[in-house]
């Protein structure tokens, strides 16, 4: 006769073989995930995509590998096959909001490649998987903002409305005061007004205070030939984020506008000097913005040096063309 001691060991070691047998995998899986997302960082989306094939076609279904494979092709822009793995995974787990929000994200970038009449058939599918996400998540803010964008940038046969965005827009608010201001500064300044625009990112800096709520307030300046507001931002901006990238900012719209020229050379100057990668903008244009400068200063020998060196760097079209200009002097 069998004891109950015995068939409960026996239950413990069925369970811990199947543990063994996992664990493997699951070490596997995370390792490979760990992997994936440094190859990311790298911006080595081809070899994470290479990888990922083999990964998901060894366990087809795994869904943190799925997922991976999806962004890789989202990063690489290939919408197409983005779109079959995210509606495999919304087949997979259809109340996962993250997994509509991304179907829908990558059938939005779709409709903006193709021809409109394609894109007119994407529409109905973008709205659905982006409903769908914001009623399984209330907190859900990635889908709130697309949902935003979508009905702003939608025309108004096709459902496009700054009311319905203005909705998602306070329901951000009320997720997050920073992006709810952003997102009313967004609809304001695409709807073409300015004033309100200005007001809302001002809110934005004043709660949050990020970069990014800072780079839009400038962005609006410039957008709306106000150089000097959009200087006087970058460099509030400066004083408390301390980033060189901002050098550069200063330098750009000083060149642009033909303004405070001796400040733009200085900043441009600091921005070459303390330059890394992780500037972002490459030493190059730093260059071209110097000769630029110049040529408004009316020194063609150093405006030539300048785009010289911009071009030694790359020979970019804008270089060439500037460099025409500078001769003509």
């Amino acid at each position: 006769m069998i004891t109950a001691y015995v068939i409960e060991n026996r239950k413990r070691m069925k369970y811990y073989f199947l543990v063994f047998l996992c664990l493997p995998m699951l070490l596997f899986s995370q390792a490979t995930k760990e992997n994936i997302e440094q190859l990311f960082e790298q911006k080595q989306y081809s070899k994470a995509e290479d990888i990922l094939k083999t990964a998901v076609k060894n366990s087809p279904n795994d869904p943190v590998l799925i997922e991976l494979l999806g962004d890789s092709y989202g990063y690489q822009k290939k919408w197409d096959e983005a779109i079959e793995i995210y509606e495999r995974l919304v087949e997979m787990d259809d109340h996962n909001a993250n997994y509509h929000y991304k179907y829908g994200g990558a059938m939005g970038m779709k409709a903006l490649i193709v021809n409109k009449f394609r894109a007119l058939g994407l529409i109905g599918d973008i709205k659905r998987s982006f409903n769908r996400a914001a009623e399984l998540d209330p907190n859900h803010i990635d889908v709130r903002w697309a949902m935003v964008e979508l009905y702003m940038q939608l025309p108004r046969l096709l459902g496009g409305s700054v009311k319905k965005s203005m909705k998602y827009a306070n329901e951000l608010e009320n997720l997050s005061k920073v992006d709810g201001y952003l997102a009313k500064g967004y609809i304001y300044e695409y709807d073409d007004e300015p004033e309100l625009a200005e007001k809302f990112y001002k809110k934005a800096i004043e709660v949050g205070g990020s970069l990014t709520c800072y780079d839009k307030l400038t962005k609006l300046y410039e957008k709306q030939d106000q150089p000097l507001k959009a200087i006087a931002n970058i460099e509030k901006s400066h004083k408390k984020h301390q980033r060189n990238a901002m050098h550069y900012q200063i330098g750009k719209v000083a060149a642009d506008y033909n303004i405070q020229l001796d400040k733009g050379e200085k900043c441009l100057y600091l921005y070459i000097t303390h330059y890394t990668s992780k500037d972002g903008v490459p030493l190059s244009w730093a260059y071209y913005r110097l000769a630029q400068i110049f040529k408004h200063k009316g020194n063609k020998q150093k405006a030539l040096e300048w785009i010289d060196k911009a071009l030694a760097e790359k020979e970019l079209k804008p270089f060439k063309e500037y460099k025409e200009v500078i001769l003509e002097m």
